[in-house]
């Protein structure tokens, strides 16, 4: 267990923090953090950009409040992107083409009907290949398709405070599986 500078204590099977920096780093495709308060959630969001590939969807998943919208800022702070960073709860979608790679910010809560949720990512979706750009998906649980190379990052809050990120890569997220009968 590592305490960041940013007063997030991070532990996992692979996880470190930089000395000074309070960023992540970590050798594996899977890792979990305690993150006590939004600067060290905005700080992981800002280490995952260096370990998602290029043309990534990243689903956040997580109640409300968990801080989904902050992981987002520090994406966006990682790629550049200097305009605010809001929830795009209302307009289900923000485009970030400023970023290296560009962003792509997408929020389903609103969306009560999954082929509605699954019309919107696959657009998106499509005009985020065309533009090279990361993609994150807030409520992703809106959606009915099976999306097997997404990343995933489930954000729970802790009853001893603070909030508890899980971050599974597409080989080994147990939705992806498949088992013969």
């Amino acid at each position: 267990m590592v305490q960041s500078s940013l007063g997030g204590i991070v532990y996992g099977n692979l996880s470190e923090v930089a000395e000074t920096s309070g960023s992540l780093t970590g050798q594996s495709t899977d890792d979990s953090w305690i993150l006590e308060n939004l600067d060290a959630t905005r700080c992981l969001g800002r280490a995952l950009v260096q370990r998602l590939p290029a043309l990534s969807v990243l689903l956040l998943e997580g109640p409300l409040g968990a801080g989904k919208t902050s992981l987002v800022q520090g994406i966006a702070t990682a790629l550049g992107i200097r305009e605010p960073i809001t929830s795009p709860t209302y307009a289900l979608a923000q485009h970030y083409p400023d970023g290296n790679p560009p962003l792509i910010h997408l929020d389903l809560y609103r969306l009560e009907q999954p082929s509605t949720a699954n019309e919107l990512f696959l657009q998106e979706e499509e005009e985020a290949q065309a533009l090279g750009a990361l993609m994150a998906v807030e409520w992703p649980d809106r959606l009915s398709l099976n999306l097997p190379e997404a990343w995933r990052l489930q954000l729970q809050h802790r009853a001893q405070g603070g909030r508890l990120a899980q971050f599974t890569s597409p080989a080994t997220d147990p939705k992806n599986s498949s088992t013969c009968i």
